[in-house]
This record gives structure tokens, sequence and C-alpha cells, in this order.
């Protein structure tokens, strides 16, 4: 019995090593009829809450909302407003190390896309 309880706890404890490293900056395409959509994700995980924010279709940052993180699975949604209309995006993705996986539905409207780490940025060196 006590052995059981044991490797249980361990399990526990273990278990945000195996949670997926989503943290950072993720960008890709949606295919639309009218041709590719560029689209970018950063990405905030605490436990199993997942924050962060995306990018409006006017260029302005949206914030997700009821994000979670189970493992290498991550579910979210972003609104959207068109002219005091909300507009939802429902998201299910799996992380992998260099590839987010993404379902999403726009309207009973399935899709689907693919997102890659955007490589880091450095700022400027300072002028003396």
């Amino acid at each position: 019995m006590k052995f059981s309880a044991l490797v249980t706890m361990i399990l526990v404890l273990a278990m945000p090593v195996f949670a997926a490293d989503v943290d950072g900056k993720w960008i890709g395409n949606v295919a639309t009829p009218n041709g590719d959509l560029p689209v970018a994700f950063t990405f905030k995980a605490d436990g199993a809450k997942l924050t962060g924010t995306t990018t409006g279709f006017d260029g302005a940052e949206v914030p997700i909302s009821d994000g979670k993180v189970d493992g290498k699975n991550i579910t979210f949604k972003v609104t959207f407003d068109f002219g005091g209309m909300p507009f939802v995006l429902d998201y299910k993705g799996v992380v992998s190390p260099a590839e987010i996986k993404l379902t999403g539905e726009a309207a009973g409207m399935p899709f689907e896309l693919s997102l890659k780490k955007a490589p880091a940025t450095t700022a400027p060196a300072a002028k003396n």
C-alpha cells in the first residue's frame, strides 16, 4: 500500500515535466479561398492555465481566453470584435518541440493549421 502511494505521488509531482513547452511566439498560415492568411500567436503556460495573444485582422493584439494545457494538448478561444458583434474561434492543438498542430472551428466550419516556433529575436546592441 505504501509503495503504490509513493509511486502515485512521484507521478503526480513529475506531471509538469511532461507538459508541453508552448511558451513563446508561434507563426503559421491559414489557407483561405483568397490565399494564405498569416497568423501569429504568443503563448504563456502557467501550470494548466494558458494565456496569450494573437494578432487581429487590423494588426492589434487580441487576447486568448479559456486557455488550458493538458500534457501536450492545448485548448483556447479567441474572440474578435466585428463592429460590436463577437466572432469566436475555438482551437484545440497538440504541441511538439517545433510545431503546434491546431484544429479550429469558426461558425461551425472546421479548419486546420500548423504553427512553427518563431525564431528568437535579439535586441539591437546599444551604441556607446
